[in-house]
């Protein structure tokens, strides 16, 4: 009889046990900020029964990919305008949950320290993703350096410029290796994530740079089957906490706003 019940009772606390097991999240995200931000907010997400799995990415492309090959639940790195484009481009349905914060896009150099020292035929380098370049060549327009066909064109390219009349020479790249190419152009346009990553402080360190009132607002990212799941519910209530908001104030000094 007592073997009996201790059966019961050990039956009982397994599967009370698993009743109360945490649920699994995976998102992706880019070094910095994001992944910080998401590491800052796991034990929140613990307490509310979400075990949450960062998978660090260091490019733009595999977060979605994986996310919409159901590889991955969800991830943090990338702006409206972007996943737009993406989702176009490679037919995707990826949807945003939540936006979390701004990263003021910089332009950078380290043989000039004002935009008016650029010389005539100066090396731009900006990003070659449609929406990050056309993020690069507005904030270059609005800083008088150059006109585009249409100033407000979200993907637009070196193709879409209408005046040059400092006959600036651009490098496309991918927006990761921006950085290393800082030595070797004369203005280096980078994403504040990887700029943060380089050691770059964009509020003190950049020539130009977007005002508090830029559009472009970092996302949390799912899929339409999965967005409205209690996990992704409490992973977008824990970004938008004011616990994060004030580490995002205190660590970045500016170099990152809250957009909540």
């Amino acid at each position: 009889m007592k073997k009996v019940l201790l059966f019961t009772a050990l039956a009982a606390a397994l599967a009370s046990g698993l009743a109360q097991a945490a649920e699994k999240l995976v998102v992706a995200a880019t070094p910095v900020p994001h992944a910080e931000i998401l590491e800052l907010i796991k034990p929140a997400l613990a307490k509310e029964g979400v075990d949450l799995e960062i998978k660090v990415f260091t490019d733009y492309v595999q977060p979605n990919v994986q996310v919409d090959q159901k590889r991955l639940d969800a991830n943090y790195f990338q702006t409206l305008p972007y996943l737009t484009n993406f989702n176009e481009g490679k037919g995707t349905n990826l949807v945003t949950v939540i936006g979390v914060h701004v990263e003021p896009f910089g332009g950078y150099s380290k043989k000039y320290k004002k935009l008016a020292d650029l010389p005539n035929g100066a090396t731009i380098a900006l990003p070659n993703e449609g929406s990050n370049s056309g993020r690069a060549l507005i904030l270059l327009q609005k800083a008088g350096l150059i006109e585009l066909k249409d100033p407000k064109n979200a993907l637009a390219t070196p193709k879409d410029i209408a005046k040059n009349p400092h006959n600036f020479k651009f490098k496309e790249l991918e927006s990761a290796m921006l950085p290393r190419v800082l030595d070797q152009v004369d203005l280096d346009l980078i994403n504040t994530n990887y700029a943060l990553e380089a050691g770059l402080n964009p509020a003190k360190d950049a020539l130009v740079i977007e005002g508090a009132d830029s559009p472009y607002v970092n996302f949390l990212v799912a899929r339409p089957d999965n967005k409205d799941s209690p996990a992704i519910q409490k992973l977008a209530k824990a970004l938008t906490s004011p616990e994060v908001k004030a580490f995002i104030e205190k660590k970045y000094s500016g170099a990152v706003l809250p957009a909540f």
